[in-house]
Order: structure tokens, then C-alpha cells, then sequence
């Protein structure tokens, strides 16, 4: 019911989350469409963007904003941090707080004074800013890593390095807050150079019990997890996209005219292949380097082809192949016929 910090940098690391997922399966494939040359309707959807601004603008977002704070000297307590927060982030329009100069909220009873809301991709959370600030100082790292590195067990003195007196760096040790958004940074470019697959998981209801379906509840994940918006770019779009080369390689076999061997541009001779097997021209669409199949019908029709042509090949190969050997045989047997009479027509 109350959440804090750690409520806090958890929902922030959703939120990029969020947004990785938004680039990778709605933005990206919008513009490869575009990249492509493919005559495309842009279908809008929620960016959450803003809201990771929010949090992590190194000027004047809520993590650079508490780091400010815990720094800064004088009186600093967590009322001073919403106080700042309320000038600085009062004209957002996914921060609320009763106290900030936007009178929007003034008399939101749902709104206690000593705490502020955040609109998330995937609904509001209100926060309780007390222990923001001693959460974000983390004065006990630093004394923690010197203790276990006084430690005799030689593995727990290997993990906190950090705690030998002769490494001990004067400067201010690290807030918890800059930590988390390095390790989050780290994390996401770390996604960005791999080929994610997403997994989106729903709750039927909140007791945790079988049986129980919540529409509600099912409802309203399925809106704030941009699965609306998916579904729309993925019926809107295409299935399957590849590139000519690969393409070619692996299916020319239907084709007379491009099997075994093509000696054109890749491209035309998909063409010849997709005309040959007259392929509805709905079903796909040329770009600049791929073939882009609509519906997975087609391309489960493509395999199924494939895979009698493979069985006819193996089929064509191994009659071949018999063939020659009963040849061969033959061949053998019949010269051994012809030595054999030729011997006996001498001794005869």
C-alpha cells in the first residue's frame, strides 16, 4: 500500500522496459515498412518516453532532482525534496502532487500532502516520499564494504574490494538512485545489440486463486501493455519478412525456371517464383531488399511445398542412384559373361 524508493526505481526500470519493447516491436517495424518502401498507414500508439524522461532527465528529472538534494548542503529532509519536485515537475502531465503551483490537484482527497503520483504506461502510482533521501544516500555501503573486507574468510574480503582502506576514494560515494539508473542503462543497451523475444504475462485476478477471471483487471492490462496497439501493427503489417538472397535459396526448388541454379537479380527471381506458384499479389509485397509475406498461411503453404519437393528430390536421387548400380552391375556381369565365353571357346 505505501511505496517508496524502492517501489520507485523498480516501476523505473518498467518503464524502460516499456519503452525497449515499444521500439523494437511498434516503432521499428512502422519505419522498416517505411525503410522499405511498402505503402504503409502509420497507426499511432503510446510512447512512454515522457514518463522515462520524467524520472531520469539529468536536469531537472526526479532522480537528478533527489541526487541534488542529497548533496546539496544545509537542512535536507524529504518534505525539501517534494518541495522541489512540486516547482520543477508541476506543469507535467504525468506528475501530481497537492502541493505543487498546479492547482489541478489541490483538492484530491485521494492525494496525501506528504506524497506525490506518477501516471505510468501501465496506470497512476502514488508515492510516499518519506525515506527517499537516506534511501538514496546509502551512507551504509561504505561503511559495510570496510567492515567485510576486515573479514578472515578470504571470499567475503574478494567481494567488497571497495573497502580496502588503500582504495578508498574521498569522494562522495555514489547515490543509490545514479547506481541503479547505470546499472538500467547498462541493461538496456545490453538488450538493444541482442534479438529480444517478450513474454507478456497477464493477471487474471489479485487474490492469486485459480478459477477467477477478473475482465477488468484483464482489461486494463491489456491497455496499458501497448497489447492493443501490437495486435494492430501486427494484423495491419506483414508476418514475415526476409531478405531476396535467402529467400531464393531456400525455395527455388518449386520452380523450373529457377532451379538449380538462377542467374539474375535475387529479387526477380522471387518474382518468377511467386508467379509460377501464383501466389494471390495480396499476400506479399516487394521492398527495396525483402520479400514481406502477409499472412502465415503462405508461408506454411511455401513449407509444405518445400517440403514434397525435398521428398520428390530425395526420391528423384535415390531411383537415380539405383539405377547406376543395377547398370553398373550389369555392365560388370556382362563383360564377366564375355571373358568367361571367350575362354571356354577356346578350350572347346
Amino acid at each position: 500500500q505505501d511505496n517508496s524508493f524502492e517501489q520507485f526505481v523498480i516501476n523505473y526500470c518498467n518503464e524502460k522496459l516499456q519503452q525497449i519493447f515499444i521500439e523494437l516491436t511498434l516503432k521499428e517495424e512502422q519505419e522498416e515498412y517505411v525503410r522499405e518502401g511498402i505503402e504503409w498507414t502509420n497507426i499511432e500508439y503510446f510512447n512512454n518516453a515522457i514518463i522515462c524522461d520524467l524520472i531520469e532527465n539529468n536536469q531537472n528529472g526526479i532522480l537528478a532532482m533527489l541526487d541534488e538534494e542529497c548533496l546539496r548542503p544545509g537542512t535536507v529532509t524529504d518534505d525539501t525534496f517534494l518541495e522541489k519536485l512540486n516547482q520543477v515537475c508541476a506543469t507535467h502531465q504525468h506528475f501530481e502532487s497537492r502541493m505543487s503551483k498546479c492547482s489541478r490537484f489541490l483538492n484530491d482527497t485521494s492525494l496525501p500532502h506528504s506524497c506525490f503520483r506518477i501516471q505510468h504506461y501501465a496506470g497512476k502510482v502514488m508515492y510516499q516520499v518519506e525515506g527517499f533521501v537516506d534511501k538514496n544516500n546509502d551512507l551504509l555501503y561504505r561503511d559495510l564494504s570496510q567492515a567485510m573486507w576486515k573479514a578472515n574468510h578470504s571470499l567475503i574480503k574478494a567481494l567488497f574490494p571497495e573497502g580496502n582502506p588503500a582504495k578508498i576514494n574521498l569522494k562522495r560515494p555514489p547515490t543509490a538512485g545514479s547506481q541503479f539508473k547505470a546499472s538500467v542503462a547498462t541493461l538496456m543497451k545490453n538488450l538493444q545489440t541482442k534479438n529480444p523475444n517478450y513474454i507478456r504475462c497477464i493477471k487474471p485476478n489479485d487474490k492469486k486463486a485459480a478459477h477467477i477471471f477478473n475482465e477488468a483487471l484483464v482489461c486494463h492490462q491489456v491497455r496499458y501493455l501497448g497489447l492493443l496497439e501490437n495486435v494492430r501493427v501486427r494484423r495491419a503489417g506483414y508476418a514475415f519478412r526476409q531478405a531476396y538472397e535467402p529467400c531464393l535459396e531456400r525455395y527455388k526448388m518449386l520452380c523450373k525456371q529457377t532451379w538449380p541454379h538462377w542467374k539474375g537479380p535475387a529479387r526477380a527471381g522471387v518474382e518468377v517464383l511467386f508467379n509460377e506458384l501464383g501466389i494471390p499479389e495480396e499476400e506479399f509485397s516487394f521492398g527495396r531488399s525483402k520479400i514481406f509475406i502477409r499472412n502465415p498461411r503462405t508461408l506454411f503453404k511455401l513449407e509444405d511445398l518445400r517440403k514434397q519437393r525435398l521428398e520428390d528430390l530425395a526420391t528423384l536421387i535415390g531411383k537415380i542412384y539405383r539405377g547406376w548400380k543395377c547398370r553398373t552391375r550389369f555392365l560388370l556381369m556382362k563383360k564377366s559373361q564375355i571373358v568367361i565365353a571367350s575362354w571356354f571357346r577356346r578350350y572347346a
